[in-house]
């Protein structure tokens, strides 16, 4: 009977002390990143008591909420100067070429491929295939010649203009392109390309499903 007793006093005072450490505050500053010193012990505790689990666990919750509740949506320009910059240095190796993007920098791009474009005069149409693996092809284009409406049901297209000017229609829609636009073709989409300066360079860009 004496031993019963002295159990559930003891299992009273554990409980006492857990709340207290639940009240005391600690958890909070540590949740907050206030008292990052207390990181390995409450990650003991929390190991060791499900009370202690259950309350960070409704802590963070209601940190996350807090933070969604107050959140400010970026302006959607925002995106696009964030990766420019970072797009700005990018390494154009052509033994490792990165996938081209509306945020590939074309000034970079046409610098690698600069030697490779033949001088003027030069034919209507030059294609120089820069890579090719099961996932993507990449082919340098100078051309003349527009592209007569066309359509891809498994290949992904994409155009990346370094020099000139053209106009791509897209279904119903009509995009011009300089130097610089990056422009994606859906799939199981007509499209076609009119050139609109003497020439166009371009990274023409295949994707393999």
């Amino acid at each position: 009977m004496f031993q019963n007793n002295r159990k559930t006093f003891g299992y009273i005072c554990k409980l006492m002390d857990i709340k207290g450490y639940i009240d005391g505050g600690n958890l909070e500053q540590y949740c907050f990143g206030f008292n990052t010193e207390l990181g390995n012990e409450i990650s003991a505790l929390r190991l060791a008591h499900a009370e202690i689990n259950q309350e960070l666990n409704e802590i963070e919750l209601a940190i996350e909420y807090l933070a969604l509740s107050q959140a400010i949506a970026p302006k959607p320009q925002l995106k696009n100067k964030i990766m420019s910059v970072l797009f700005a240095d990018e390494n154009i190796n052509l033994n490792n070429l990165p996938p081209t993007s509306k945020y590939s920098n074309y000034e970079n791009w046409l610098k690698a491929v600069e030697h490779l474009i033949p001088a003027e005069p030069f034919d209507d149409f030059f294609a120089h295939l820069l890579k090719q693996d099961e996932k993507i092809a990449q082919t340098l284009v100078v051309t003349k010649l527009d592209v007569p409406e066309e359509v891809h049901e498994v290949i992904s297209e994409s155009f990346f203009i370094l020099k000139g000017t053209c106009t791509c229609k897209i279904g119903s829609n009509i995009f011009t392109l300089n130097a610089g636009d990056h422009l994606e073709i859906p799939l199981h989409t007509t499209h076609d390309v009119r050139i609109d300066s003497p020439y166009v360079v371009a990274i023409l860009q295949h994707r393999f499903a």
